[in-house]
């Protein structure tokens, strides 16, 4: 699985697709051992980041995971304006993507606090620890709370 979360990215990078990696994907590249069923990203909901975002998708079927008949995802210039989120699925797995993470902000407020991450065929944009702990607080869920921990815990190691 972890693979195809890899593929998925790989995909929206070299697409140019504006966006922050987040989520439990975001704490497994600070070092975190849970497990994540999907992929969490920021993106910047611009009309044309949009449609570069459904072209990168374009041969992994995605579909509103939301939608009772999990409708194609069809974005056109004049829909794109109505989404502030998307919850896809894909061939490759689930792929949620917001406009706003609660504690950090807006996708320019989550870029900004984000560092980059690269491999030998990947360049991303991934939140900082100290932006991911926030979020994670600002959730209180049972889950982030296991999260923020462990961050904590990794960021003390790390002496940062």
């Amino acid at each position: 699985m972890k693979d195809d979360f890899f593929i998925l990215l790989q995909k929206l990078a070299q697409n140019n697709v504006e966006f922050v990696l987040i989520g439990g994907f975001a704490g497994i590249t600070h070092g975190c051992n849970y497990v994540t069923q999907d992929i969490d990203i920021c993106l910047d909901f611009d009309k044309q980041n949009l449609l570069k975002m459904q072209k990168a998708l374009a041969d992994i079927n995605p579909v509103h995971r939301m939608t009772p008949n999990k409708l194609k995802l069809q974005l056109t210039e004049e829909n794109c304006q109505q989404y502030k989120n998307l919850y896809l699925d894909t061939d490759l797995g689930q792929l949620d993507c917001i406009s706003f993470v609660k504690g950090v902000g807006n996708y320019q407020q989550a870029k900004d606090k984000s560092i980059s991450i690269e491999t030998d065929s990947l360049k991303i944009q991934v939140l900082d620890i100290d932006a991911l702990i926030e979020a994670k607080k600002t959730m209180n869920r049972q889950k982030d709370k296991q999260a923020v921990i462990e961050l904590e815990t990794i960021k003390k190691l790390k002496g940062s």
